[in-house]
């Protein structure tokens, strides 16, 4: 008997301060055909170290948390794991995001009103379609 073995799940960690957030991101993440919560974490040190040990292919990141915030931690993600994904979330317009978001290597960001498995599933397919810095 020969299995047909889809592509490995996608592995997300969930950053954010808030448990409620973290929860709601988890049922979507769980939603979505071929992706899968590896972890989640509550802090942007927090996150690092879980990259570190994790390994996942995306991380979800909310900008505004105390101690090391998500733009700080995206930047050093991005720097030692470039091919992480990182998508930033949070209750911003896109245009008013903070100025130092740029440079942080994130792929997209996402208001987390409009976070869902469509939101998802379509940043992971348009990952490397965008310019390569």
């Amino acid at each position: 008997m020969t299995h047909l073995m889809a592509d490995p799940s996608v592995g997300v960690l969930i950053v954010d301060d808030q448990v409620p957030f973290r929860r709601a991101a988890s049922a979507v993440v769980r939603l979505t055909p071929g992706f899968a919560v590896v972890g989640e974490a509550e802090s942007g040190e927090t996150a690092v170290e879980m990259v570190e040990a994790l390994h996942p292919s995306m991380v979800l990141m909310d900008i505004n948390m105390p101690g090391m915030n998500g733009i700080e931690a995206t930047r050093r993600i991005t720097a030692g794991f470039p091919q992480v994904m990182v998508l930033l979330l949070s209750t911003y317009q896109a245009d008013d995001l903070p100025a130092d978001a740029a440079s942080s290597g994130y792929a997209e960001y996402v208001n987390k009103d409009e976070f869902g498995p469509n939101v998802l599933k379509g940043a992971w397919e348009r990952r490397g379609h965008s310019s390569n810095s």
